[in-house]
C-alpha cells in the first residue's frame, strides 16, 4: 500500500479498492469518457465531467455517489495533501531533498511490486508435527 503523510501526524493509505479505481478511472479518462476539471467556486478543487450514465456506473462498479466519493477522496484529499505536505517541509527546507526523496520513494514502489510477486507457502507445520509435541 501507498503511505501518504500528512501533517496532522497520520497517514493516509491507498487500498486495493483505491488502486482498481484509479485503474479504471485511468482508462475512462484515455477513452474520454470522462474528463477531469479544476473547479472555483468560492474554493479550488478536482472534480469529475462528462456524463455518469450506467456505462460509467458499470465500470467502477458503484453508484455515482460512489465514484464522486472515492473521486473527492482521492484526488482532492490523498492527492492534494500529499503536495501540501511536500510544499510544507520543502519551504523549511527547500528542494534540496527533493531527488533524494523520489529516490526513495521509487525503491519502496520496486520492493512493494517485488513482494507482491513473491509466492507465499504455508509456514505452519504438518499435521502430524503438532501431535508429536503435546
Amino acid at each position: 500500500m501507498g503511505t501518504i503523510f500528512l501533517w496532522k501526524g497520520f497517514q493516509m493509505k491507498l487500498t486495493s479498492k483505491d488502486k482498481e479505481f484509479l485503474k479504471r478511472l485511468k482508462s475512462l479518462l484515455d477513452s474520454k469518457d470522462l474528463v477531469i476539471d479544476l473547479k472555483e467556486d468560492g474554493f479550488k478543487r478536482f472534480v469529475l465531467r462528462q456524463n455518469y450514465g450506467d456505462h460509467i456506473e458499470k465500470s467502477f462498479n458503484m453508484t455515482r455517489q460512489g465514484i464522486r466519493w472515492r473521486f473527492y477522496r482521492l484526488f482532492n484529499d490523498v492527492y492534494v495533501s500529499a503536495y501540501e505536505t511536500i510544499y510544507f517541509v520543502e519551504s523549511s527546507f527547500g528542494t534540496g531533498l527533493r531527488e533524494m526523496a523520489i529516490e526513495v520513494a521509487r525503491e519502496r514502489v520496486t520492493l512493494r511490486k517485488k513482494a507482491q510477486k513473491v509466492e507465499f507457502f504455508d509456514a505452519s507445520r504438518p499435521e502430524n508435527e503438532q501431535n508429536d509435541q503435546c
